[in-house]
């Protein structure tokens, strides 16, 4: 048994490794496993997966979703005007009722 080497890993150590960077020994689910089980955020820089297939309502919700909140989130440098209705807004509401 002089070959194998046990090595011992704490918590911290664990969730600083996560969050400089992806597990280059883990597989996908096993570091989101770990990352869920020890609430290690991901880097500020990583890109958000996007599971919603093309063409669906689902991507056209989720879309519009993202851009509601951008707007809310980005710094105002102007004053808001009052919401307009948009016409755009308006189809996708139409479109959304008539499916469901």
């Amino acid at each position: 048994m002089e070959g194998k080497k046990t090595a011992v890993v704490t918590e911290s150590a664990v969730q600083a490794a996560l969050r400089r960077g992806p597990a280059v020994e883990l597989g996908a689910e096993e570091e989101k496993a770990m990352r869920m089980r020890l609430g290690a955020s991901l880097p500020r820089g990583a890109r958000l997966e996007r599971k919603v297939l093309e063409g669906t309502d689902a991507e056209l919700e989720l879309l519009a979703f993202e851009i509601e909140a951008y707007l809310r989130l980005r710094p105002s440098r102007a004053p808001r005007a009052a919401p307009r209705d948009s016409r755009t807004k308006e189809k996708i509401v139409r479109a959304l009722r008539k499916k469901g």
